[in-house]
């Protein structure tokens, strides 16, 4: 039986190129969307072309019923679900914390927090063996933000994620003896288009000198990381959290 996986926030950068790095390692692979269809549709015709498993679930993270929705289908669609990426998030225009409008920051913790764990959540009660599931591996995607606090960007989101970090530690202590891993990826400065939204799509490169590598990671190489810790290589990996963030 290959693994069934769950990426949230599939369609595009480091989600999208999860969902394709896991299908080509043969796992039968459900992606979440929030708006966009036509980009969740052509990440699963990519997949499907290339003779892989996946499918595409309209479902807001933050709430609690579209949750249900996406882990529902995916097991109905593709099996027993095995495996988990936590990677849905979204940030905001950079600006000071108290230039942030408060509907701002109740909504990026809504879906970087709350939407971890609500998936992880739902993730346990699918695949903890102490509940009947087979077991398996969860990994979140959180940022080398946690590390400097992003001053005079976005200390909210660097918060949200030292969040994500704390849930990783807990979590994996909590369901280690119902046969489930849980780790974290923290990418650093990667070259995605989340950073138009925070109003300076050139971003990633303007900030290259200061990256002892030289350069801003390729989504594709935030993939491999994730891959591995959904992998039987990364056994007895839990509780880890890993920088892949050229040196920062």
């Amino acid at each position: 039986m290959s693994p069934v996986t769950i990426v949230t926030g599939g369609s595009r950068g480091i989600g999208a190129a999860a969902v394709r790095r896991l299908a080509a390692d043969g796992h039968a692979v459900c992606l979440s969307f929030r708006e966009n269809s036509d980009a969740a549709e052509k990440v699963v015709r990519e997949v499907v072309d290339a003779g892989g498993r996946c499918i595409a679930v309209r479902a807001d993270v933050s709430r609690e019923d579209d949750t249900e929705v996406l882990f529902r289908t995916a097991r109905e669609e593709l099996g027993q679900i095995t495996g988990l990426v936590a990677n849905a998030g979204v940030t905001s225009p950079m600006m000071p914390l108290a230039d942030q409008p408060v509907s701002q920051l109740r909504y990026l913790i809504e879906v970087n927090v709350l939407g971890a764990l609500l998936s992880a959540r739902r993730a346990v009660q699918s695949m903890s063996t102490a509940r009947g599931g087979s077991g398996g591996s969860i990994v979140f995607i959180s940022s080398s933000a946690t590390i400097h606090g992003g001053p005079g960007e976005y200390v909210h989101y660097a918060a949200s994620k030292g969040a994500v970090d704390v849930l990783t530690v807990g979590l994996a202590k909590e369901v280690a003896k119902e046969g489930i891993r849980v780790n974290t990826v923290a990418p650093g400065m990667v070259d995605t288009e989340i950073h138009a939204v925070s109003g300076d799509p050139e971003r990633p490169w303007k900030a290259a000198g200061r990256i002892p590598l030289g350069r801003p990671g390729d989504p594709a190489e935030i993939a491999n990381a994730i891959a591995w810790l959904l992998s039987d290589e990364a056994s007895y990996a839990t509780g880890a959290i890993f920088r892949v963030a050229g040196g920062l």
